[in-house]
């Protein structure tokens, strides 16, 4: 199973990933898992993807006591991940910030449901922005919503399944179902932040705003981000997704140690453009004027622009520091992990936030600086 995102946060969890590329896989010629690991694999897999309870006495809260005697890792086995998870968080910033699964199966639910209008926003949306192109956008969209309704369905099933159906098979096309599903969490993530864009816009210039208008408006907006989203989606697969794929099919040697470049590859990416999104989401812009607005945005604020990077790093950094730190110490804590994971999703969301709103204030400020002075010069 391919567990990487976009920008590289893991789809499942960087906890699960760890799991997962901690357990045994033997490779046959096509680098495939051997068939004799594959069902105590799949049933470890689909446990620790969900909950890492295993036995009631995982429920014990004594496991809380002597936190002290736990074994806390040192400074140097933690650093090297935590600054490539933070990067990652950073680059969430002017992407997705959002981790959608498994979230993204009720998203899929609602937008098939049409719930508040949404659906219906998105189809009119795309037919005014693309004309005859949107109708073939929705259908993606429409099938990556479906894909992502059947990859809960069929990981849960993976252990039943393998005595039925050649292994091979079905790790292909788990894996297929996999990376089709991710265009889905990544347009659902791309969503929830031109929605927390326009939200932290509308509290700005302190405007009054109901619920489903701004639903509908926020599609509006999401269809302009489209474009500059597809370049992103485009170079992550190629960096990202297409290889893990390819393993199932062909025999890639080696296919994950290229991850962390690829994961670096994105952050730099998504840092060096890091107005387009914002950008396309506040103003009626082509990707062209876009990129010039952001060329522009570079030259007059790269010093602001710099020190909001270095705020945001710090910041991810000191938490990814931290739950590295805990996961490696309370390994064979559950019921500490799972306190502690309630506490980093709270911690996490509470700094995504925040910082989400300080950039939409600073971009909001760099544009009321540049029209008062256009101003002045006309006058």
């Amino acid at each position: 199973m391919a567990l990487q995102s976009p920008l590289g946060f893991d789809s499942l969890g960087s906890d699960a990933h760890r799991r997962a590329e901690s357990l045994p896989a033997p490779r046959n010629v096509c680098g495939i898992p051997h068939p004799d690991v594959l069902e105590s694999n799949s049933r470890l897999l689909a446990r620790w993807l969900f909950t890492p309870l295993r036995r009631t006495s995982d429920l014990n809260l004594a496991q809380l006591a002597f936190w002290e005697s736990w074994h806390w890792p040192a400074f140097g086995e933690i650093w090297r991940e935590s600054i490539l998870r933070a990067a990652e968080a950073v680059a969430g910033i002017f992407d997705d910030a959002a981790t959608t699964y498994p979230l993204s199966v009720i998203a899929a639910i609602l937008l098939i449901g049409n719930w508040r209008g949404v659906h219906g926003s998105l189809v009119r949306a795309l037919r005014k922005r693309f004309r005859f192109w949107g109708f073939l956008i929705y259908l993606a969209v429409l099938i990556a919503a479906l894909a992502a309704l059947v990859k809960p369905l069929l990981f849960s099933q993976l252990p039943e399944w393998w005595r039925i159906l050649p292994a091979a098979r079905l790790l292909q096309a788990s894996a297929t179902v996999d990376t089709v599903a991710f265009l889905f969490e990544y347009l659902c993530g791309i969503y929830i932040q031109v929605y927390l864009i326009t939200v932290c816009l509308a509290w700005i210039k302190g405007l009054h705003f109901e619920e489903e208008p701004l639903f509908g408006f926020a599609m509006r907006r999401f269809s302009f981000v489209l474009k500059w989203s597809s370049i992103v989606v485009l170079v992550s697969s190629l960096v990202l997704r297409l290889p893990l794929l390819v393993a199932y099919f062909r025999n890639v040697p080696n296919v994950l140690d290229y991850l962390p470049i690829g994961r670096w590859i994105m952050c730099a990416l998504i840092v060096c453009f890091g107005s387009m999104q914002i950008s396309l989401v506040l103003h009626n812009e082509s990707l062209g004027e876009a990129f010039r607005a952001h060329r522009g945005f570079l030259r007059r604020n790269a010093g602001q622009f710099g020190w909001f990077l270095i705020i945001c790093a710090v910041h991810f950094w000191f938490l990814a520091l931290c739950d590295a730190a805990v996961h490696l110490a309370a390994a064979d804590r559950p019921i500490a992990l799972i306190i502690w994971k309630v506490i980093y999703v709270f911690l996490r969301g509470l700094i995504t936030g925040w910082l989400l709103a300080s950039w939409v204030c600073l971009f909001r400020q760099s544009e009321i600086a540049r029209m008062n002075r256009e101003s002045w010069i006309r006058y």
